[in-house]
């Protein structure tokens, strides 16, 4: 099958070649033993959701084999990490549903209980999913999708009238996750091993001194989307910075209840990634970096995490716990050197330097950027932009009037204020 855009329809079209390579690898891990062919390149899996786990995660940070479970109409992969945090990929009918839903709720409740039961100890379901890497597909008839881009499940059962999605994976992991614990004792250990690391004793005195230093090294970055994270994930230093993966757009929290927005999944598993549930005392990590493209997106969806935490957790920003990485716009080089810029000021001069018309990259999200690039803006010159509240501010006022509804003097702002993003990169300079 050849393929090509028409392109008095779709104009200046370009393929996004890791948006393909996602979408080719999820259908073959859904479909074991399928083999697709992409402008000569193979995409197979022998093993489905094993593979994708094996895929996402490095063999050295994991801290058991991955654990592999099929039935009728639902297959799961489970294992621990070193990091925290929680990491899932679901599926629907072969959909990835990105934000989520009632199949992943049901596997998160489902595979507490099951872990509860088997060690027959009370854990706590933070301890429990802390540093999870999981992968789970279901078959539903007739799915319901809370949004038309059908990346949120919100079907309570698996047919009409049938088993509740709760009861259905609720009962297989009790079945077969269970069964597996018991059959592979070594796993079941280092699995225990892991829900009680964090359990050991509380360290006093200079220890604790010790420790406190040691924990203001540590970072967590919150990102949008696989690219982004994936990127940031391979060229971590994985003994003090950790990855938190948004799916999709987090909620508006402004005035919304704390009720309505602990039941919200996105920033349930980031109150658990960062331990704050109960109190700052827990604060997991010390630095919390917002990572998220220099777009109009990316710039959306700081707003959405800064209003959460100015909105529940103000003391996160107040003690300068909150920051926004910068990330190069531009890449300028030549055959003997390459200039990272930040702003196109930073552009020019390096245009200047090198001379004789260099090769200009604009990197429109952090995904285009590659690990290896990566690892020099997240280690010591990495660039952080603290989000700082001056002295007097009312938080809820500034709230208001930036994510609040829209009202006439925040109209007249954007009208004053708007402009028109244009791409930087001059064609001549390309």
């Amino acid at each position: 099958v050849t393929f090509t855009p028409d392109e008095s329809i779709f104009k200046n079209f370009h393929f996004v070649q890791e948006y393909l390579d996602n979408q080719f690898w999820n259908y073959c891990y859904l479909n074991a033993g399928l083999v697709m062919n992409l402008n000569g390149k193979r995409y197979v899996s022998k093993n489905g959701l094993l593979d994708l786990l094996q895929r996402k995660t490095n063999e050295d940070e994991i801290r058991y084999p991955i654990i592999h479970l099929k039935g009728d109409d639902i297959e799961v992969a489970i294992t621990h990490e070193n990091g925290y945090g929680e990491e899932y990929y679901s599926f629907v009918n072969g959909q990835f549903t990105t934000q989520g839903g009632t199949h992943l709720a049901a596997f998160r409740e489902g595979y507490v209980k099951t872990i509860r039961e088997f060690y027959k100890k009370d854990y706590d379901a933070a301890d429990i999913r802390g540093s999870i890497c999981s992968a789970i597909s279901v078959r539903v008839q007739e799915p319901v999708f809370e949004s038309q881009t059908k990346t949120k499940l919100g079907s309570q059962n698996v047919s009409e009238g049938g088993e509740s999605m709760k009861n259905f994976i609720g009962n297989f992991l009790g079945k077969e996750l269970n069964n597996f614990l018991h059959k592979n004792p070594t796993t079941a250990d280092a699995l225990k091993k892991r829900i009680e690391q964090n359990d050991n004793d509380e360290p006093t005195g200079k220890d604790k001194d010790a420790i406190v230093e040691k924990q203001k090294e540590t970072t967590i970055f919150i990102t949008e989307g696989d690219s982004a994270s994936g990127s940031i994930t391979k060229s971590r230093n994985v003994n003090t910075q950790a990855v938190f993966s948004l799916r999709g757009k987090p909620l508006n929290s402004y005035g919304l209840t704390k009720k309505i927005v602990y039941e919200n999944e996105e920033f349930n598993l980031l109150q658990h990634a960062l331990n704050i549930e109960e109190g700052y005392e827990g604060l997991r990590y010390y630095n919390i970096v917002i990572a998220t493209d220099a777009d109009v997106d990316g710039m959306h969806i700081r707003l959405l995490i800064m209003t959460f935490f100015l909105q529940f957790f103000p003391d996160l920003v107040k003690n300068n716990h909150v920051s926004i990485l910068e990330t190069p716009l531009f890449r300028v080089r030549n055959k003997q050197e390459t200039i990272y810029c930040y702003d196109e000021t930073e552009k020019q001069a390096a245009i200047k330097k090198l001379g004789s018309k260099p090769e200009i990259t604009r990197f429109k999200g952090l995904g285009e950027i590659s690990p290896e690039e990566f690892k020099r803006f997240i280690s010591d010159d990495m660039r952080l932009q603290p989000v700082i509240m001056e002295q007097g501010e009312h938080i809820q006022q500034l709230l208001e009037y930036y994510m609040g509804k829209n009202t006439p003097s925040r109209q007249d702002f954007i009208i004053d204020n708007l402009k028109v993003e244009v791409d930087l990169v001059s064609e001549e300079n390309i």
